[in-house]
């Protein structure tokens, strides 16, 4: 993992506009509101998960925890908060804002931190709801408050 390449793309993108439409970008996708930069993709996909999926996912947290010491660095510890609640309410009909729920059916949880002078809160995540698809290092960069 490279912390200084992923610390860069994180300050961009706390100065970039937010699009008008939801679509895919250089780093991953992007609305209003909001971006979300794929920093790392593993190579596997699970069938059945097993050891090797185990150890990826340990991998994936420990990247984003290492991250996540460097922001700490910067703004002070993170809040950690839950998105089980969001998939929940989505799946009983409630509409949440689009950014909470599209995380939510894949990041069980974030660490996230109020970035100073910027107005935009940043999130680190690990995407493995889906035991089917490859592990993700998510940052999210946005304006629209956490649920």
């Amino acid at each position: 993992m490279d912390i200084a390449r992923h610390l860069a793309l994180i300050d961009l993108l706390c100065t970039r506009g937010f699009p008008a439409e939801h679509g895919r970008t250089e780093h991953g996708a992007s609305g209003p509101g909001y971006h979300i930069a794929e920093l790392q993709t593993s190579d596997d996909f699970w069938e059945d998960g097993g050891a090797q999926r185990e150890e990826t996912e340990t991998q994936y947290e420990a990247d984003r925890d290492g991250l996540g010491a460097r922001l700490t660095e910067r703004w002070g510890p993170p809040q950690r908060i839950s998105l089980y609640s969001v998939l929940e309410r989505t799946t009983l009909g409630e509409d949440p804002e689009e950014l909470w729920a599209g995380l939510s059916g894949q990041v069980p949880d974030l660490q996230l931190w109020r970035a100073p002078g910027a107005d935009r809160w940043v999130a680190l995540g690990v995407s493995r709801w889906n035991r089917e698809l490859p592990f993700q290092l998510l940052a999210v960069v946005t304006d629209l408050d956490p649920p």
